[in-house]
Formats: structure tokens, C-alpha cells, sequence
């Protein structure tokens, strides 16, 4: 019975941090005719790296020496995956956005796969992919600018498992994401402090920009860590794998955005393909 207990603590904590972290991109999206992709990208790593230095308190365990060249990266592939992710949610909406996005840790699971029946969860992924890219020939088809930043913060996805996983071979995962919050924070809070000028200081924008880093940053992250410490890493992975789906239903709740049933298809199948890959043996 206390098993169980911990069990469904654990999984309550990942269905949480899904929920905590798309409120936190649908808050963000609400924010784009204030201050931009850009700067809400800068409110959401600045805060979110604040939160996480007072948290974790990285100054205890700094890397040393080359370990700073994996944090570096590490980080600005963080950057790069929260900034080409808003400016893809800006023009598609935010289930779409993060089924592509999923291509990223996707291609990581299947290319570490041991097995030839994993093209099956290939075939699937390229599936919804081809189902999820735009119709060219139509006016109202998915913005293809949009589809391909969702892209693009998928590859930054995949470097930062890469090399998320080097760095936290030097030092414990928070510390590990506090520097990597602050390397993006660093590189991202001045360009869109610069194109929003004082607008990203007023007091209409600061405490929404709080919120999204709390929400999509600061809180699901702690809410894995607990859920990790509780349950197995393959079925953490499963349970992951359904955020394209709580991804689309956040859209439609506070976004109104609606998707085919093509789309919700498309969706399914990444889904399915993500589950397949976490089932699937992994080599080391």
C-alpha cells in the first residue's frame, strides 16, 4: 500500500509538471502583443534563473576547467529551444508546436535504440510529422515559419539531452540546470531587454513574467525531480510522452485553439512513437 502510495505521488507530480509547464507556454503566448517571443523568452529564463539559484545554490559546486564547455552548450541549447519554441507558438498553435518539438528527444531515444523493430516508432513519428507540416497550396494551412522553428527547438532539445547528460555526469541535475538557466539567461535577458526596451520592466509585465518562469521553468522542473526519485525512468519517459496531448488541450482550454481531427491524428502518432521509443531497450 505505501508503495503504491509513492507510486501515485510520483505520477501525480508528472502529470502536474506538464499541466504547470503548458499553462506557464499558454501564459507566455498571452504576452507576445506586449512584449514579444523575445521578450517573454528573456522574463522566462531571467526569473526562471533566479528561482532555480536559490533553489539549488550552484555556487557550492561550480564546474572547473573544460567541464565549463559542456555548460556553455548545455545552456545555449536551453536558450535556443525556449526562444525558437515561442516564436513558434506565435504563429501555430501550441499542441502543434510541441509534437514537433518532440522530434527532438525522439530522435534521441530511436537513434540509441537496439532494435530494427524501432523503425516501426520511426515510421510513426515521420508519419505525424508529414501529417503536422503545412499545406502550401492552402491560405489557411499551418504557418511553415512556425513549423520549422518548432523544428529547430526540437534539434535544440536533442543537444540539450546530449549534453545535459555530460554536464550532470560533473555536478547534481539542479545545479546542473541552474547554471545552464543562467548561461541562457545570460545570453537572452539583453537582446530582449534591447527590443522591448522598457516595456519588459513595467509592472503589467514583471509579474506575468514571473508566473511563466515559475510555471514553465522553476516548478515542473522540481515536480520531475520528486517524480524521478519515486517511480522508474521508463515509465517517467511513458508518462512524458503524453504532453503533445496535454499540450493541445491547454491550447483549446485558455488559447481556444482548435485542431482538426487530422491534426489530433497527427498528434496521436507522435505520442505513439514516443511511447514505443521509451518502451524500447536503450544502449548505454
Amino acid at each position: 500500500m505505501q508503495i503504491n502510495r509513492v507510486l501515485l505521488t510520483a505520477v501525480g507530480c508528472v502529470l502536474l509538471a506538464m499541466v504547470t509547464i503548458q499553462s506557464g507556454a499558454s501564459l507566455a503566448k498571452q504576452l507576445f502583443p506586449i512584449v514579444g517571443p523575445d521578450g517573454t523568452t528573456a522574463l522566462r529564463l531571467g526569473f526562471a534563473a533566479i528561482v532555480l539559484w536559490l533553489v539549488f545554490r550552484p555556487w557550492r559546486a561550480l564546474p572547473q576547467g573544460r567541464d565549463w564547455r559542456s555548460v556553455i552548450v548545455y545552456g545555449l541549447c536551453l536558450g535556443g529551444m525556449n526562444i525558437l519554441f515561442y516564436l513558434a507558438i506565435e504563429r501555430i498553435p501550441l499542441g502543434i508546436a510541441v509534437a514537433l518539438e518532440f522530434t527532438g528527444p525522439l530522435a534521441v531515444a530511436l537513434f540509441s535504440s537496439k532494435r530494427k523493430s524501432d523503425l516501426v516508432w520511426v515510421a510513426c513519428a515521420i508519419a505525424g510529422i508529414v501529417l503536422l507540416m503545412p499545406d502550401l497550396t492552402s491560405a489557411q494551412g499551418l504557418d511553415l515559419v512556425g513549423a520549422l522553428m518548432a523544428l529547430g527547438a526540437g534539434a535544440c532539445w536533442a543537444g540539450y539531452i546530449l549534453f545535459g547528460t555530460r554536464t550532470g555526469k560533473q555536478a547534481s541535475g539542479g545545479i546542473t540546470v541552474a547554471l545552464g538557466m543562467t548561461v541562457a539567461a545570460l545570453v537572452l535577458v539583453p537582446i530582449g531587454a534591447v527590443t522591448q526596451g522598457i516595456e519588459l520592466f513595467s509592472w503589467q509585465v514583471l509579474p506575468l513574467g514571473l508566473l511563466v518562469g515559475v510555471l514553465s521553468s522553476a516548478l515542473p522542473y522540481s515536480l520531475e525531480m520528486v517524480a524521478l526519485r519515486n517511480m522508474p525512468t521508463q515509465a517517467f519517459s511513458v508518462l512524458m510522452s503524453l504532453e503533445p496531448a496535454v499540450a493541445a488541450l491547454a491550447g483549446f482550454i485558455i488559447l481556444s485553439e482548435q485542431l482538426t481531427l487530422l491534426q489530433w491524428a497527427a498528434i496521436g502518432l507522435v505520442i505513439v512513437a514516443s511511447i514505443g521509443s521509451s518502451l524500447s531497450p536503450q544502449k548505454r
